[in-house]
């Protein structure tokens, strides 16, 4: 199962739109966003696909994102932290603006893979048994090029795909 990992989208819909053409060109149902979104109307650019989104230091209308995202499914996810699994894998996701939580998530080593946003910077790091993934920014302060990650939960794969506008 591939899924897409996205992350800081800041209301940038042009590359959120290039990003979602992606997904769907890879066939990929299943996105995490990692927060960061900030606006009810870029969440509805997402109404095509199973949403798991963890709520970011930038999302201040966070019960009406959710309620939008449960609106279009009711399977969809949104909250401060994602803890589950897919795959036989145990997936956690949070936007880490909260460093605490983010080392405990990480220090726990409950989680196969842990996705994060926040630093609008890509990383692949494992610490211990867990894979720490953060796709990079949509939006938002430019650090790196915009990015979106996706990653094979049967191969262990990970692919980073730069997104322009």
């Amino acid at each position: 199962m591939q899924i897409g990992i996205l992350s800081d989208t800041h209301n940038q819909t042009s590359t959120l739109q290039t990003a979602l053409t992606y997904f769907k060109q890879r066939k990929i149902h299943t996105l995490i966003h990692c927060g960061d979104m900030t606006t009810v109307e870029t969440a509805q650019y997402l109404c095509e696909f199973q949403i798991y989104y963890v709520f970011g230091n930038g999302d201040f209308l966070s019960g009406e994102i959710r309620a939008t995202l449960k609106g279009f499914d009711s399977k969809n996810f949104g909250s401060l932290s994602f803890s589950g699994e897919m795959s036989g894998k145990q997936i956690g996701a949070i936007h880490g603006h909260l460093p605490a939580e983010l080392d405990l998530m990480i220090r726990n080593q409950k989680y196969d893979y842990l996705f994060t946003g926040h630093t609008h910077r890509r990383k692949d790091e494992k610490v211990g048994k867990t894979r720490v993934i953060n796709p990079g920014a949509l939006g938002g302060t430019r650090y790196q090029s915009r990015s979106v990650a996706v990653l094979d939960l049967t191969t262990d794969e990970l692919h980073f795909q730069e997104i322009e506008p």
